[in-house]
């Protein structure tokens, strides 16, 4: 029994629920096949072969397949995927490119419809990701203006560096404790 959540053909999905379909996979922002297909309103099957049927529409730098630690990794981080734990083959990803690109493939009004919905979120994620850093240049400026004149500014600019530095994976390490026989 296979669940799958369709979205109305009617409305178009919030920017919010986009942006949570967004992953970062090596070193890229890409959307998963799966996702893209229930955006579109198209089983994610006919999506796919549409791109086999134009694959020189989609270079690697466009869209790639997972490799399988890569699925792993994806389905234990994101709730709604679990059901690819159960699939066979792994999901093709697709850049901000490749999303463009699917809007040629697949020639209809909800797929331009949403491939603009798309192309917002990722113009959107790229502005913010332009200001943190704007933002962090400024704060360095202002802390090389502060050294000179006071310590204690010093440690209110590592503060607010931690808190805009992104946090390191943590630790694989198992919790608990082991018990030695």
């Amino acid at each position: 029994m296979k669940e799958k959540k369709q979205i109305s053909r009617g409305s178009l999905t919030p920017i919010e629920k986009i942006e949570g379909m967004i992953l970062f996979i090596r070193g890229k922002k890409v959307m998963l096949d799966r996702d893209l297909a229930l955006l579109y309103v198209v089983p994610t099957k006919r999506l796919n072969e549409q791109v086999k049927r134009n694959i020189k529409r989609f270079p690697t730098d466009f869209m790639f397949q997972l490799t399988d630690k890569e699925k792993e990794e994806v389905v234990a981080n994101c709730d709604h995927l679990k059901i690819l734990k159960f699939s066979s083959a792994n999901p093709y990803v697709f850049t901000q490119e490749g999303v463009a690109m699917l809007s040629s493939v697949l020639n209809s009004e909800r797929a331009i419809e949403v491939n603009i919905q798309i192309m917002r979120v990722f113009i959107k994620l790229r502005e913010i990701m332009m200001s943190h850093k704007d933002l962090i240049h400024k704060i360095e400026g202002l802390e090389r203006k502060f050294k000179e004149h006071d310590k204690k500014f010093v440690l209110v600019f590592e503060a607010i560096r931690q808190l805009l530095t992104e946090p390191e994976e943590p630790s694989k390490e198992p919790i608990g404790f082991r018990v030695h026989k």
